[in-house]
Order: structure tokens, then C-alpha cells, then sequence
């Protein structure tokens, strides 16, 4: 997610559409006055064969460029999970597509907001921009604006409610070779599974103000999220992870579509 490919999708769009439009109200008129005054030729054909390389590849590229550009600032966009921060929710390696329109369009590049949309509801599973990053973020929303979030003996209370767990299975944690187990946390009417180990942590509350989230990676301690560098702001919101479209695992894989899902989805009442 390190990429931001609407950026240059946008400069791709503007210089060659600019290129094309430079050379069809200007530049073209006149080869095709030349051709004429030299000879009696067909001037749809002798300006096919006089269009300069750079005119040619920027009038193909041009709807191109324009086309993804707009489907992927403003409908859907496809990102592929780079960090084991979501498991067992997301995998490394699986591609998820992202709802840019749910939480309000902005226009790329200019950041200017479009549409209003709905506020990130608690259990969403959120595409963001971190206030210490430049990179792209996923992780789920656990508080929203007005809440009062504690984080307590690897369980959470929200508004002095205590988080519904019910164990799954316990298993050994790769990285700190202890017993980790899995759990489903119920937030809202959202289920998911999520890993916690024993590994201690210190206790914190938030009082989430306008504009602010609380989020929280599914893999807990193998997460680096507001617990380490504070609230997500609503206006480095991308948008909202709504569905698994394939998975590629590292290295010579062919992608597959067996962990194809979509994701459950907090209540925005």
C-alpha cells in the first residue's frame, strides 16, 4: 500500500489528454494544411501517417488512464494486505477491494471532499492514513466519536460495556513462542475472530473526540495501531475494506479464490 496510484493515474490522465488536445486544435490543423499544399492526398490518411509517436501513444493511453483513474478514486479499489496486523480476518497476501464511495468521495490529488456518506461504524474494517504515515492502513474501528474506550487484560470496554469473547481455540504463537488463543469479539452486531496472546500490555483509555477513531489491528499483539500512535482522523479516511477477491500467497503462486468472502460489516443506524 505504499503506492498512491490515483496520484499519477491523475498526472498520467492530465499531461496525455493535454498532449492529445494540444495536437488536434493546434499542431494537427497545420500538418494537414502542409500535406495539402504539397500534394493531392487523402488528409484523414497523411495525418495518420504524419502523427508524431508521442501524439499517437497519448491519444491511445489517454481513455486508458482516465477510465481506471475514475474507477479507482471513485467506486472501488483494489489493495493487497501486506502485514499479518488483521489475522485471522485478513491474510498476507489476500486482495481486498475497497469501497471508496461508503464513507464520502474526496477528489484525489486536490483532497477535496465530494459527498458526504456515512460515518465508519465500530466492526468496519477501515483503509486509512495513520497521523505518523504516508502508507495506507487497514485495520477494524473499535470506538467512534463520543465513545469512551479501555483496553484492559486484552479485552475492551466501550462506554463502561464490556466486549462479548467467545473462545475457539488455543495454539502456539509463531512469533513469541507462547500459547496465543482465538477468539470471536463481538462490537455491535459485528462478529469476527481475532487472536490475543499472553504477552503483557499496559491498560488505556480514550476519550474519542470529533472526527477521531479508535482502531485496532485483529492480531493484537502482533499490531501496530492507535494503541502505539493515537486516533485515526476522519479526514484520512480512504474508505471501506468490503470484500476478499483473491489471495496470492509469496513468491511463483498462481493467485487463488478460495478464501473469496465478503466482509461483515458494522451497523451504521
Amino acid at each position: 500500500m505504499d503506492i498512491d496510484l490515483p496520484y499519477y493515474l491523475f498526472w498520467a490522465s492530465v499531461i496525455s489528454g493535454a498532449i492529445w488536445a494540444a495536437d488536434s486544435w493546434f499542431f494537427k490543423p497545420k500538418r494537414l494544411a502542409e500535406a495539402q499544399g504539397k500534394a493531392q492526398v487523402d488528409a484523414a490518411a497523411n495525418a495518420a501517417v504524419s502523427e508524431p509517436v508521442l501524439v499517437e501513444y497519448a491519444r491511445s493511453f489517454f481513455p486508458i488512464f482516465l477510465a481506471v483513474f475514475l474507477l479507482r478514486s471513485f467506486v472501488a479499489e483494489p489493495y493487497q494486505i501486506p502485514s499479518e496486523s488483521m489475522v485471522p480476518t485478513l491474510d498476507v497476501g489476500d486482495f481486498i477491494l475497497v469501497d471508496k464511495y461508503a464513507y464520502g468521495l474526496k477528489m484525489p490529488v486536490f483532497d477535496l471532499k465530494l459527498t458526504e456518506g456515512v460515518p465508519p461504524a465500530r466492526g468496519d474494517v477501515m483503509v486509512f492514513i495513520p497521523p505518523h504515515d504516508p502508507r495506507y492502513f487497514i485495520k477494524r474501528v473499535i470506538g467512534i466519536p463520543g465513545d469512551t474506550v479501555r483496553y484492559e487484560n486484552k479485552t475492551l470496554t466501550i462506554n463502561g460495556e464490556r466486549l462479548k469473547y467467545t473462545f475457539v481455540r488455543e495454539f502456539t504463537d509463531s512469533q513469541f513462542g507462547m500459547p496465543a488463543r482465538e477468539y470471536i469479539e463481538t462490537i455491535d452486531d459485528v462478529n469476527h475472530l481475532m487472536h490475543r496472546t499472553r504477552r503483557p500490555e499496559r491498560a488505556q483509555t480514550w476519550n474519542i473526540g470529533p472526527g477521531e477513531y479508535l482502531v485496532m489491528g485483529d492480531n493484537r499483539d502482533h499490531s501496530a495501531d492507535s494503541r502505539a500512535w493515537g486516533l485515526a482522523s476522519h479526514d484520512n479516511v480512504v474508505g471501506k475494506a468490503i470484500a476478499i477477491w483473491a489471495h496470492k500467497e509469496p513468491g511463483w503462486h498462481w493467485p487463488s479464490f478460495d478464501r473469496n468472502r465478503w466482509l461483515e460489516q458494522g451497523s451504521h443506524e
